[in-house]
């Protein structure tokens, strides 16, 4: 697990956050209000930046400790290591909650590893997957991109492909804006959409050539639903408030942060 390089964005309103965020803002500890960001570099904005300044800004910054468990809402005391039969990932979880190997979705690479995390009283949290092949979002529309923010952001090292559309990897909280706002948790590094609207967010890292791209996530890509249709494992908030005190201030999301952060994956 590595250290993080964060700044702190307060103070915006929810209109402004909506229309200026991108993809990879950080709070304190990848914590904090929504933030705006640039793309597809990572970089963030300066705290009070007016939305639609320059991209670009250098912005404050401050070391933190590297370790989300010291994070207030990080309740878990006691954890443990997943590893997979084979040792291809490993990871940390809470010694109460369960990872279990599961059969890998058909069209995986040969010798993929899919494993479902869920809690103490067996609530499904998130799903592992490696070799997963490259997928082609479908085509969108202009009018059907809907707004989206960056909640939590923070970088974390591990095996992946660049190119255009990519940064580097990122744990991420990001929330869309639809008749609620639907948000998620996940690794990705691949660029949501440069202009704060998408029609789908990925949780998805390209991998290393010849490995197949992974996901590490409550769900695969987020995107904004319909009235009738299921929302969960992905949640549903009625203001950006709620989606941020999810982030600061209940245990879930900082254990669930922790579990991310930890991921190693064997090359």
């Amino acid at each position: 697990m590595t250290g993080m390089t964060v700044s702190r964005v307060a103070g915006a309103t929810a209109a402004a956050l909506l229309a200026a965020t991108l993809l990879a803002g950080c709070g304190s500890d990848g914590r904090g209000a929504p933030v705006w960001t640039v793309e597809p570099s990572g970089g963030t904005a300066s705290p009070g930046t007016t939305p639609g300044a320059t991209p670009g800004t250098a912005a404050p910054s401050a070391t933190a400790s590297g370790d989300p468990s010291s994070s207030p809402g990080a309740t878990a005391s006691d954890w443990k290591v997943f590893t997979d039969p084979a040792k291809k990932v490993s990871f940390e979880l809470p010694r109460e909650w369960i990872a279990q190997s599961v059969e890998p979705d058909k069209g995986t690479l040969p010798g993929a590893v899919k494993v479902e995390v869920k809690d103490g009283e067996g609530t499904y949290l998130a799903t592992l997957q490696t070799g997963l092949p490259e997928v082609t979002p479908p085509a969108c529309a202009a009018s059907a991109k809907k707004s989206y923010v960056v909640v939590s952001s923070v970088p974390v090292e591990l095996p992946h492909s660049g190119g255009e559309g990519t940064i580097s990897p990122h744990v991420v909280f990001r929330v869309m804006q639809g008749y609620r706002f639907f948000g998620s948790y996940g690794i990705t590094n691949i660029v949501g959409g440069a202009d704060s609207k998408a029609c789908q967010l990925q949780n998805v890292v390209r991998g290393l050539e010849g490995t197949g791209n992974y996901s590490f996530s409550d769900v695969s890509s987020l995107k904004s639903f319909a009235p009738d249709e299921k929302v969960a494992p992905a949640k549903a908030f009625d203001t950006l408030d709620q989606a941020a005190d999810y982030v600061n201030k209940g245990p879930e999301f900082a254990n669930v942060q922790r579990m991310l952060m930890s991921l190693e994956i064997k090359n």
